[in-house]
């Protein structure tokens, strides 16, 4: 916990955010210069990002990003990507020595696609087959964790501080239209490299500062679904709510939001008739879901992302813009580091949502593959 003289202040950790709506793409360096800001808001145990748009040569094929402890879970590994999937490239993800990033693990990406006939037989959609190849991996080949898995997209993180893990992975060599960061100070979970933030499946990732109480609850909801848990942090519950919200229950954004963070009962019985009865269903349904407990988060999906708070905003979130870029973060110090002068800064009341996506025009040039409604 972070501590101020004598007094413990429970709210560690540090988020950032930033997209470009008319979906052109910016440096690495803008997200890490933004991060490294909230450097005494981290302990040195975990720092992240993900980026969108980096990969234009390969921007119809899953990333797999991947941690081995070893050779022979790497080898174990390749096998079975080897006998589903076609790899249209591979290589060690690079970096470069940075003094303060020690014991890495292998570090690898794969390009892939589903093998036509492994697909048909599995009787799923890629994007099923891929989750569960995922799970399979994390939690049946030990020492071997798939930690990105998006199309044109890809998280990096380990074990340090934000602003070094950025330089470790070189950063500033990729371009993408949307970047967001974690700085961790992790409280009641094991600091490593695949606890870090941001939490990836497919192309929605989460970074989170707080704790979730709701935990245990979640994971068992999830599980119902097929989610397996193996990351050994609560962030990893948030990831695949919004995977299930979004890509298989299908609920526009602004609606997820009310899941997650939906108000509190004597505040439904204070809304409009409609209103109300909208709450009631989605509190019914997804109950489950609710995450629970002190939080600020930003959850990334294909086209834009959506940064919220808790309830009764027990961890902070600031937000900012200025012509098509949109900017949420910890403190508003992370965003004036890289936006001097905003054209309106705003602290967003806790459960109320900042959604930022590519504007409807622009969305064709980025995912000419399929239609994306804003």
């Amino acid at each position: 916990m972070l501590k101020e003289g004598n007094i413990r202040i429970p709210s560690g950790c540090a988020i950032s955010g930033i997209i470009d709506k008319s979906g052109a793409v910016f440096s690495g360096q803008i997200i890490a210069d933004s991060i490294a800001t909230m450097h005494d808001r981290s302990n040195g145990l975990g720092g992240g990002f993900a980026a969108y748009g980096i990969y234009p040569d390969f921007k119809e094929h899953y990333a797999f990003h991947m941690f081995y402890d070893d050779t022979k879970a790497k080898q174990d590994t390749e096998d079975l990507l080897k006998a589903n999937f076609v790899i249209a490239y591979e290589e060690k993800i690079p970096t470069r020595k940075t003094q303060s990033i020690k014991n890495a693990p292998i570090i690898y990406r794969y390009f892939v696609l589903p093998k036509l006939e492994v697909l048909n037989a599995s009787e799923m959609n890629d994007e099923d087959f891929i989750v569960k190849f995922i799970f399979n991996v994390n939690k049946n080949i030990d020492g071997a964790y798939i930690f990105s898995s998006g199309k044109n997209m890809g998280v990096f993180k380990a074990v340090g501080y934000p602003e070094d893990v950025a330089e470790f992975y070189k950063l500033e060599t990729y371009n993408g239209y949307m970047w967001t960061a974690h700085g961790r100070f992790p409280t009641n979970t094991p600091g490593w490299w695949g606890g870090a933030h941001p939490f990836n499946l497919l192309n929605i990732s989460v970074v989170h500062n707080g704790e979730l109480s709701s935990y245990d609850t979640n994971r068992k909801y999830l599980e119902e679904f097929g989610y397996s848990c193996t990351l050994q942090t609560d962030t990893e519950v948030a990831a695949y709510i919004f995977d299930l919200l979004l890509r298989k229950h299908n609920l526009p954004v602004p609606l997820a939001a009310k899941v997650i963070a939906s108000p509190l009962w004597n505040q439904v019985e204070r809304l409009s008739p409609k209103e109300r009865e909208l709450y009631y269903n989605l509190k019914i349904i997804y109950s489950k879901a609710l995450l629970n407990g002190p939080f600020s988060l930003i959850a990334t999906y294909d086209n834009g992302f959506i940064a919220i708070n808790d309830r009764i905003k027990l961890r902070p979130l600031t937000a900012a813009s200025q012509g098509d870029m949109i900017y949420v973060a910890s403190e508003e110090s992370a965003i004036r580091k890289v936006c001097k002068n905003p054209d309106k800064v705003w602290i967003p009341k806790g459960g109320e949502p900042v959604v930022a996506e590519i504007e409807q025009q622009n969305i064709s040039e980025i995912y000419d593959k399929k239609e994306v409604t804003a």
